[in-house]
Formats: structure tokens, sequence, C-alpha cells
């Protein structure tokens, strides 16, 4: 039987996604052992993309050495938490998830696109991205998710590693595939002959010099609003983001739980919870997400803010966007009101008898 698209894009790590059909729950000591596997830059050059995911994290740890050092104070501390918990998560959900996964928007043209992929200081490439972003929406909480949360913490914390690079291997007309997922996001595009030499859809010489300048000018902006002093809290407070974020779907899936409440959460093909802070901060609504998941924000009650949908607005109002796909009418037409009837329904039981009696 022919293996799906979305179950072969991915490199299936050493301990496999299943056993006799069933989800496998790899041991710590086989997680570990396929970690170092995956980043033994001397056993193969193609191990670039998972290094550099830590590689840049671990730059941006000493910018908060500095600044808890030499420039601390708490005024700043709140600046930087504030920039990295909602400026770098409501891009990350506006860019990367909604944008370039969902495609929920369209964006006018190169200009602003290039505006959109560097609003914040980069931190995630688009590719270890949005693949496996593809892949978990395919199989959610199932033998194949590449951070799958019933797996455990481990599991979804390395999956940077060890489950969301494609495979190395893929014929020309899978590739292709894989890469048309990002055509749109503007990057540059491996031929599948640099493909093949690196083992990727990003050239590790483009990924490096966008990073080098995306940083150059988001230190040189910060450092001309507020010196060093600024430039390194929000840079250093970026690492906490950047080491917090693998963790996110594990969260997200209430660390692999049902613990779904009924008028809460509506989609009942993923263990995606509505969770508050995420949804707060980010408007990272999840299991709303997984309900319209090309849907342009996923706030769709009273109490959900969606910050990034405001910002996709304010993106909109300066030219930037020409149409998004919104699915907040659906949700109500088709889970919250039918929820709301059923709910004034089991409260009248005595006008139900009667009815029943009348007929």
């Amino acid at each position: 039987m022919a293996v799906p698209f979305l179950l072969r894009v991915l490199e299936e790590p050493g301990y496999g996604w299943s056993r006799d059909g069933v989800a496998y729950k790899p041991t710590t000591k086989e997680i570990f052992r396929e970690w170092t596997s995956r980043m033994n830059i001397f056993r193969s050059r193609k191990a670039w993309l998972p290094i550099m995911g830590w590689l840049w994290t671990l730059l941006l740890m000493p910018f908060a050495v500095v600044f808890l050092s030499q420039y601390f104070r708490w005024s700043l501390m709140l600046v930087g938490f504030l920039y990295a918990m909602v400026v770098i998560g409501t891009h990350g959900t506006m860019y990367l998830h909604r944008y370039s996964t969902h495609r929920a928007y369209k964006v006018r043209n190169g200009f602003y696109l290039f505006i959109l992929r560097n609003l914040t200081v980069k931190i995630v490439p688009e590719e270890v991205y949005v693949v496996s972003h593809h892949v978990h929406h395919a199989f959610s909480d199932k033998a194949g998710d590449p951070y799958n949360a019933t797996n455990g913490f481990l599991y979804c914390f390395l999956a940077g590693e060890l489950h969301q690079p494609i495979r190395r291997d893929m014929p020309p007309a899978d590739y292709d595939r894989v890469a048309a997922l990002l055509r749109h996001t503007g990057m540059r595009l491996n031929s599948y002959e640099e493909y093949q030499r690196w083992g990727s859809i990003a050239h590790p010489a483009r990924l490096i010099g966008h990073y080098l300048l995306n940083w150059a000018f988001w230190y040189a902006a910060f450092y001309a609003i507020g010196g060093h002093a600024l430039a390194t809290a929000i840079f250093g407070w970026s690492a906490v983001w950047a080491v917090g974020i693998r963790a996110h779907n594990y969260d997200l899936h209430a660390f692999g739980k049902d613990r779904r409440r009924e008028g809460i959460e509506f989609d009942r093909s993923s263990l995606a919870v509505n969770a508050f802070w995420p949804g707060l901060v980010a408007g990272e609504w999840h299991n709303h997400h997984h309900l319209f998941p090309q849907s342009v924000r996923a706030g769709f009650l009273w109490w959900q803010p969606d910050i990034s949908f405001a910002a996709i607005r304010l993106f909109r109002l300066l030219g930037g966007v020409t149409e998004w796909r919104d699915f907040k009418d659906k949700f109500f037409e088709r889970h919250y009101n039918p929820y709301l009837a059923g709910q004034r329904t089991l409260t009248k039981p005595g006008e139900l008898v009667a009815e029943t009696d009348a007929e």
C-alpha cells in the first residue's frame, strides 16, 4: 500500500513512528540516541539544519548574560518579556502559522512579504515549521505527528531535530511537492540537485545570511532607541522564547491528556485545547485553530482576544493583505449556536415532555 504523501515527507526517526499499527512512545535513551545521531555534522553535512536550530538559540543567550550582568533594570525586563511573549509570539502566529502554513490570507507583493518575514528577530526557519506543521494537522496526536503530545515532553521539546526535518532521500516528484509548500513564503528554494547535497529546501548560505542581516538590523534599531541595554534585553528574552516554543505544542495539546471542555473545545479530532495564556499573548486559541486551520482568526468568542488577527487587520489597512478567509461565522453556525440550542433544550425538560405528550 502506498504511504500517504504527508506521512512520507519527514525523516522518520530510528525508533519509528509506530509499531504494530500503534503510535510508538520511545524511551528517553532512544530519544537521546536519535538526537545525537541527527546532530552529528561529521556523519553528514545534511545535519546542518537541525544543528542550526540550537545554534541560533545558543547565540542569543550571551545577550541575556550581558543584560543581566551589565544593564539590568526591571523596566527593561518587562520590555524584553513583552517583546518575546507578545511581539515574537504574535509574529509567529501571524506569519509562520496563519500565512506560511495555512495561507489564511494573501500578501500583496514581494515588498510586503519581505516586511512580513522580518517583522521581528528571526528565530524559526520556515522550512522547519511549515512542512512539519502540515503533517501535524494530518495526523494530530497519532502515529506520524512530529510533535505528538501523547509521547511526552521530551518527544516534543526535541522535535525540531528528531521529527521535523524533511526526508533526505525524496525522489524529484516528492521534493517538488514539498518545496511547493514553501514557495509563497518568499524563500529562495534549493534546486533538486542542491537538495541532494544539503538535504534541505533552504540553502545554508542563504539562511545564515538571512539570519545575520535580520539580527544586525534589529540590534541596530533597538540600539538606536535604547542603547545596548534595550538591545541586549530584547535579544536575551528572545532566547527564552526560542526555548519555550519547543514545548508549545505539548502545552497546547494538554500534555497528551484529554482535557477538552464542553462548550469551549469543539474540535474532537485532536487533543488541542484553548489555553488562555497563548490565546491572550498571541491569539493562539488552538482548539479553534484545529477546527478551522485556514481561518485568519481563531479567537471566535467574546472572551478570546486575537492579537494576531488584529496585527493582520493592521497589515491589511497598510496595504499588505489583499484577501483573507475568516471562519468565525461558520464556527457559530456549525458549532456554537447548535451547542447553545442544545443547552437551552436541556434546561427545559418539562417543556420537552409536554410537547411530546401533545403529539
